[in-house]
């Protein structure tokens, strides 16, 4: 029936732009469809790595392309060398002397770490790496795409820099909300309301807290606010790419943030 959705004949599929839940890459196979993740970058001219079709590891993206070097800086940050990689930026050296070292290595500006076969997992971008007041890293984009594998969870955005603990800010899946109040005799004006409502963000609690129990404790999500509409382009917070633009958000929702740290306790 899944397989008939897509035409009938889908046997492979190529994943890229943001990372695949394992999870989802293993019920498809279960189907009949193999989806490859892959991996690259503008300056590595689209592409470096990639699952094949006979040699494969889901959660990551694959091995590198024939001639493409790639290694793990001590900070963890993903080096790449081949000729694949760009030259340089149009007119802007600095920006080139900053992304390409002098053996020819392209600093991604990704985390990662390979296996000892040569698979490649992407931790997160540099950049959108938490550090908590402890002093502990945590890869946000790893537990948003968790929380998402929840059907009522639309998108998430994780923070927690410089802070004891995580919080988040979601935004809902309306349709699968609105189904599971109709079941409990329950119906909304509007997202304001759906957003606002006690027995929706009851019933996130309960969902984030199961969550949790699947997540290392500096992983876990305490306290969370629902927002009334969706991270877009038109608000530019997100990218032409879906990526969130996380400074933009939180910027934007700063005393929402601020406020879910100033609670005496945890929500979940």
């Amino acid at each position: 029936k899944i397989r008939s959705l897509f035409g009938g004949r889908l046997r492979v599929g190529i994943s890229g732009g943001a990372p695949l839940s394992p999870e989802i890459a293993e019920f498809f196979h279960a189907v009949g469809i193999l989806i490859l993740e892959g991996y690259g970058l503008t300056e590595t001219s689209t592409v470096s790595h990639v699952n094949r079709p006979g040699r494969f590891t889901f959660g990551t993206v694959g091995l590198p392309l024939k001639g493409v070097e790639c290694r793990i800086a001590s900070d963890g940050e993903i080096l790449l060398r081949g000729p694949n990689i760009f030259k340089c930026y149009f007119r802007d050296p600095e920006a080139t002397r900053q992304a390409l070292d002098q053996d020819g290595w392209f600093h991604s500006g990704d985390v990662g770490q390979t296996s000892p076969a040569g698979f490649l997992r992407i931790t997160e971008r540099k950049k959108d790496l938490i550090v908590t007041s402890g002093g502990t890293k945590v890869a946000p984009q790893a537990i948003e795409n968790f929380l998402k594998t929840d059907p009522l969870i639309h998108q998430a955005l994780v923070m927690g820099d410089t802070n004891n603990h995580l919080v988040a800010l979601l935004t809902l899946n309306g349709d699968q909300v609105s189904e599971q109040a109709r079941q409990e005799g329950l119906t909304f004006s509007g997202p304001e309301e759906m957003a606002s409502h006690p027995w929706v963000f009851a019933l996130l609690k309960e969902r984030i807290r199961q969550k949790n129990k699947e997540l290392a404790p500096y992983e876990t999500v305490r306290s969370f606010r629902i927002l009334p509409h969706d991270f877009t382009m038109e608000r530019e917070e997100v990218t032409p790419t879906l990526k969130l633009r996380r400074q933009v958000v939180m910027e934007r929702y700063r005393d929402l943030i601020a406020e879910m740290y100033r609670r005496p306790k945890f929500d979940v």
